[in-house]
This record gives C-alpha cells, sequence and structure tokens, in this order.
C-alpha cells in the first residue's frame, strides 16, 4: 500500500473518530435503550401489560426500527427493574418505586426518591368536587351509531403502520356514554400519556395562578437567568414554546429525559437565540422548566405530589395516576404521566366546564380560553394545540369534522384527550399507533361520528 493510501485510510480513521465524538452515537443507543427500559418498566408494573407485548411495540416506534434486532430487555421482577442494551451495550435500567413509576437510573449515584404516603395522598378530605361519571362497568354504547364508531377507531390495519388503539372514552354533558378498551386493559388501567403531561402542567400553573402565587406574565422565577437576558423570559413564553431557548425538541428532548438526572438543570442552561415571544419551537425541555418552577412554588419535591393531589387530582375525582418524577425529585412536566382513560377524561371535563368543578374555580379566570388561543402563527395554544387557528393544520381538523372550538392535549403514539366546549364532549383516545400522525384522522373520523350522534 503506496503513501497516498495510508494517508487517506489516517485521514479516513481521523473523520470517522472525530465524528464519533461530535455526534457521540453511543448517546444514541443509550437513549434507545433508555427507552426501551421506561417503556417495558412503566407499562409492566405500573400498568400491569404483558412485557413482552410492549417490548415488541416499543421496537416498532422511529428511531428503533434500525436497531430492533440488537436490542434486548431483561424483567426483573424480585427487584423490580427492567434492564436494557443493544448487543449487550450500552445498558440502561429502570427502576419501579410503588406509587411514583419509574425511574431510569444513571451510573451508581442512587436517585432521589420521594418520601411520601401516596395511599394518603389518595384520600381526599372531602367528595370529590366532579361526582362519578360512570358505574364500575365498562360502559357499552346502546345507540348503534355509536357502537359503529367505536368499532371503528378499532379497526386495525393489514399493514403497517398499525393504529394499536388501546382505550376510547366519550363523555357528553359529564357522563360516559361509550368505551371500549383493547384485549388486557380496563376502566382502571393507568396509560401513559406521553406529552399529554405537558398540559397536566399546564392546569397546576393554572391553579397556582388562581391562588396568586403565579402569574403568566410575570419573568420566569428561575435563579440562573437573573444575570443575563434569560431573565425577560416569561411564565406564558414558557407555557407557549416562545422562550427563543436553544431547546431543539429531536435533541434536547431525548438527552434530557433518557441521559439526565436533572431534567430542569439540563434545560435551564440553555443559551438564548431569539428575543422570548417572537419565536415557536415545540420543546419538551420548556415544560420541564415549569415543572420546577411548580416544585418551588409548593415548596419541594413531596410537595409539589402532595400539591397536584390535593388541588388538581382529588377534586377531579381521578383516582388512577401516577405522576413520575426524575432523579432529583422534579415530576417529569414534559411526559410520563400515567392515568387511565377515565381519569384523562375526568381531567378534559375541567376543559370543558371552564375550569370549574362543583361550583369551585380551580383555574384562574379566562385560564381555559388563554390556553386554546394560538400562539404566533401557529395551531399550538398554551399545553395544548388547538383549532382556533388559521394554521392549515387546524383548518385541516376543522374540515374533517373536529369543532372549530376544540382543543386537545396530545401525546406520542397518538394519546390525545379533545376537548369540544360547545359539544359538551371529551373524548379520549389512547394507543400505540406509530403513523406519524397519530391517527389523528381516525381520531377526527371518531368526534364526527359521534357529534353525529349527540347531536350540534
Amino acid at each position: 500500500m503506496g503513501w497516498r493510501s495510508w494517508t487517506a485510510v489516517a485521514l479516513l480513521l481521523t473523520v470517522s473518530a472525530t465524528a464519533c465524538v461530535i455526534y457521540r452515537p453511543d448517546r444514541a443507543i443509550r437513549i434507545a435503550t433508555g427507552v426501551v427500559a421506561h417503556n417495558v418498566c412503566a407499562k409492566t408494573f405500573v400498568s400491569g401489560l404483558d412485557p413482552q407485548t410492549v417490548f415488541s411495540e416499543t421496537i416498532e416506534r422511529p428511531g428503533l426500527r434500525r436497531l430492533r434486532t440488537a436490542l434486548r430487555f431483561y424483567v426483573d421482577h424480585t427487584a423490580m427493574s427492567v434492564d436494557a442494551s443493544a448487543a449487550w451495550m450500552f445498558g440502561s435500567r429502570a427502576v419501579y418505586h410503588e406509587g411514583l413509576g419509574c425511574v431510569l437510573r444513571h451510573g451508581t449515584k442512587e436517585p432521589y426518591i420521594l418520601k411520601s404516603d401516596i395511599d394518603a395522598l389518595k384520600v381526599p378530605k372531602s367528595p370529590p368536587l366532579l361526582g362519578q361519571i360512570a358505574g364500575p362497568d365498562v360502559v357499552a354504547p346502546s345507540n348503534p351509531a355509536l357502537k359503529a364508531a367505536l368499532e371503528h377507531a378499532f379497526e386495525e390495519r393489514a399493514e403497517p403502520p398499525f393504529r394499536r388503539t388501546k382505550a376510547v372514552v366519550v363523555v357528553h354533558d359529564g357522563k360516559v356514554i361509550a368505551e371500549r378498551y383493547a384485549s388486557g386493559i380496563g376502566v382502571n388501567t393507568p396509560l401513559l400519556g406521553f406529552s399529554m403531561t405537558k398540559s397536566v402542567i399546564n392546569a397546576l400553573i393554572g391553579v397556582l395562578t388562581q391562588q396568586g402565587l403565579v402569574t403568566p406574565s410575570m419573568p420566569a422565577p428561575i435563579p440562573e437567568w437573573r444575570g443575563d437576558l434569560r431573565r425577560e423570559i416569561e411564565v406564558e413564553h414558557l407555557l407557549r414554546m416562545t422562550t427563543g431557548l436553544a431547546l431543539d425538541e429531536t435533541n434536547s428532548f431525548s438527552e434530557m429525559v433518557y441521559l439526565q438526572d436533572d431534567m430542569a438543570g439540563f434545560a435551564v442552561n440553555a443559551a438564548l437565540v431569539a428575543p422570548p415571544g417572537t419565536r415557536w419551537a415545540y420543546s419538551s425541555p420548556t415544560t420541564q422548566l415549569l415543572a420546577r418552577i411548580i416544585r418551588d412554588a409548593a415548596g419541594g419535591p413531596e410537595q409539589s405530589l402532595a400539591f397536584a393531589w390535593r388541588e388538581l387530582f382529588n377534586p377531579l375525582g381521578m383516582r388512577d395516576v401516577t405522576l413520575e418524577f426524575d432523579a432529583t425529585g422534579t415530576l417529569q412536566g414534559s411526559t410520563n404521566m400515567l392515568a387511565s382513560a377515565r381519569d384523562w377524561a375526568r381531567f378534559g371535563l375541567l376543559f370543558v366546564n371552564d375550569g370549574v368543578v362543583g361550583g369551585k374555580r380551580l383555574l384562574h379566570e379566562d385560564w381555559v380560553d388563554f390556553s386554546a388561543a394560538a400562539t404566533l402563527d401557529t395551531d399550538y395554544g398554551a399545553g395544548f394545540w388547538t383549532n382556533r387557528s388559521e394554521h392549515a393544520h387546524a383548518k385541516e381538523r376543522v374540515r374533517s369534522g373536529i369543532p372549530r372550538d376544540a382543543f386537545f392535549a396530545a401525546g406520542d403514539l397518538g394519546q390525545r384527550i379533545m376537548i369540544m366546549p360547545s359539544q359538551r364532549l371529551v373524548v379520549v383516545r389512547l394507543g400505540d399507533s406509530v403513523d406519524p400522525t397519530g391517527d389523528i384522522g381516525g381520531l377526527a373520523r371518531l368526534v364526527k361520528e359521534v357529534i353525529a350522534v349527540v347531536g350540534p
């Protein structure tokens, strides 16, 4: 081999090594194993689902498919943990803690585990403000057209991408009028909401605003920003994802959730790249900063969990809820809350009822309209996606049969709480759809068919 060939080989090796340092493929693989470890852990120990089925569905997600032949997992039912690896390397471990879901372990450092009596928190000091929305049994639709609508929602494609609908609940005038569940799932099964958790963070900020502890127009109470231009970032900018921070969802979200112990600590260090309020960018780390604000306003990790149960879940009668926390004791505000389909529907009713439940105002006046109002030229509001927008996506949803005043919580793989105040209607759809749209077409058909039954 001549000197030119040796030089070319050396240059290739140098470029490859440099690329590995810059792009860190090991990080991408650790993120993949982190996704597997957490999903299998949460859905096995919280939802009670079959771990092999969960694993098979998880590795069909975009970004994991190319690694599916190398990915492995092991469930330790005694330690209540899940280990995942790629070809027995780049391992990730998720550990279940009773009442608190699963937390990813990074290295040998022990995570902060809340010292809360979860069962005691779930015992309200007074009856729920929101009454029963259904009895203990599954509510089968009595109307043939409504039954057909649910059947359509559960129809499966012959070929990928599969829809994998897990649960549908339809609530009209405060009562469940129809619901259906996939095999192994029932009315009390907690299911991952993924980014629907962001809407719960919105509600908790709304409660704090009603109590006079936070306002959308106040500078975000983040000490690290006081000495630079980030001090101009307001709470509303965090809610609307218009902070101007360099928090790219594609990379920042995955690194924050699957590689960091202190998720908000990761997000708080982002640089400002645009004036606050001028640029919209979907950003899970932005919502994680709101979670830290909630923690600090409540007085700490245990207090923030108690606050959520006392001020939101118990008044709404939500029973089958699991809030997960990061390794430093801050609730995971961007994703990973689990709740039953009925509990997600109860949450939707809070917004159908303009933030008032049982005659008591939980959310600040005008909070619902504030949340549903479009941000800049997007179809995103504040913690919710919205049809109250001139954006092409909003107009397409309206054309498909979803009302103009509708807005919705949305999570990965097609999790949706469709809130339609003009119809007095909430439709919840949960599943594991790898369709890039999250099966929004299927949801639109369901909503249209339901409205045809209950009336305009």
